[in-house]
């Protein structure tokens, strides 16, 4: 693992509405399109698209706020892993219609287990390689038993030798949380989802 490491830069995806309900995500660059959400997922503000490599670079991309849905057209499958878009082909449809339960069932699980000791899961955001620092030598970004607040760097996600932070930022988590164990593995290869920590609230 290179003690130099390049952090992935993030572009918003272009919302459009549609004449039938449905919102369309649209390319916020020309470039080459990676790893979009499956058909049925849930997306929602600040979640992650897929990517797009402009010139070499991956880029990551976020949805915009006002994107609620579940993803109900995606393009067609292709054999490549990459295809080319412009700016503004469309990526995905979501349709606000079809949430049904699924939204406070993402809730739910974002609240973490329902068990009666109040036991909270922080997930994984997207899939990567997960680091627990900064470099080799570097101290880990936090430690069991550590308080962390809203905001703060817990790890990084590396995709295609490039690195996003994971910030502890689930709105739906308590602004201050005792972290009770580290559940994924120093460069463990994790999807999205995953679960990263085990936390309970903390008034401290």
């Amino acid at each position: 693992m290179s003690d130099s490491r390049q952090f992935v830069p993030e572009l918003l995806a272009i919302l459009e509405r549609l004449d039938d309900g449905r919102t369309a995500l649209l390319a916020p660059s020309p470039g080459l399109w990676r790893d979009p959400p499956a058909v049925g997922s849930l997306i929602r503000p600040g979640d992650t698209l897929g990517w797009i490599e402009i010139l070499g670079v991956l880029h990551r991309v976020r949805a915009p706020e006002a994107a609620l849905g579940i993803v109900s057209e995606a393009p067609e499958e292709i054999e490549l892993a990459r295809r080319q878009v412009d700016y503004g082909a469309r990526l995905l449809s979501l349709d606000p219609n079809a949430l049904g339960g699924a939204l406070e069932a993402s809730r739910e699980a974002e609240r973490g287990p329902t068990n009666a000791d109040g036991t909270l899961t922080f997930t994984s955001p997207s899939s990567g390689r997960f680091y627990q620092r900064a470099a080799p030598d570097k101290p880990a970004f936090v430690e069991a038993g550590q308080i962390i607040e809203r905001g703060q760097t817990i790890g990084l996600l590396e995709v295609m030798k490039t690195f996003t932070r994971v910030n502890y930022d689930n709105p739906k988590l308590p602004a201050k949380a005792k972290i009770l164990k580290i559940v994924a593995a120093d460069q463990a290869d994790l999807g999205r989802g995953d679960v990263i920590l085990t936390l309970e609230a903390s008034d401290r």
